[in-house]
């Protein structure tokens, strides 16, 4: 498992990720517990609200503000690969509304794009469901 090539980056706003390398290795460890044996490259990309509707806008047709937009790039079957751009102004609002802290609203959201990336779905209820779950559970095995 090549933690290596996980990269975080910002684009349009002034922000740096706290604890890079626990958190590519807590994004290891999940995407070893899914089933995954390798990863490609796998990029964060924190970005503004406006950034990823833009985003939305151009690749989805979505005309909606979102906290993350996933896009697989995973060429074979024991491989992660793909871009995950997020909303810092998004997951910072939604943190306020959910009543957690901003730190933890980030990771749900960045394990959430992980999750996606190993084949979890979220738009009928049971995945939605199942998702959340195991949000909750990647959450819970942070050990920062």
């Amino acid at each position: 498992m090549a933690l290596k090539d996980i990269s975080f980056f910002s684009e349009d706003i002034a922000f740096t990720l706290k604890d890079k390398a626990k958190v590519r290795s807590w994004i290891g460890d999940t995407i070893k517990a899914e089933g995954f044996k390798r990863i490609g490259e796998l990029s964060f990309v924190f970005c503004s609200d406006a950034y990823l509707l833009e985003i939305n806008k151009q690749y989805l047709d979505h005309d909606t503000y979102t906290d993350i937009v996933t896009f697989d790039s995973s060429e074979e079957e024991d491989l992660i690969a793909g871009d995950i751009f997020i909303s810092v102004e998004r997951t910072q609002e939604n943190a306020a509304k959910f009543g957690v802290t901003e730190r933890d609203e980030l990771h749900r959201v960045i394990i959430h794009g992980v999750l996606h990336l190993c084949g979890f779905l979220d738009k009928k209820k049971e995945d939605k469901e199942l998702m959340t779950a195991k949000e909750n559970e990647y959450l819970t095995k942070r050990s920062f």
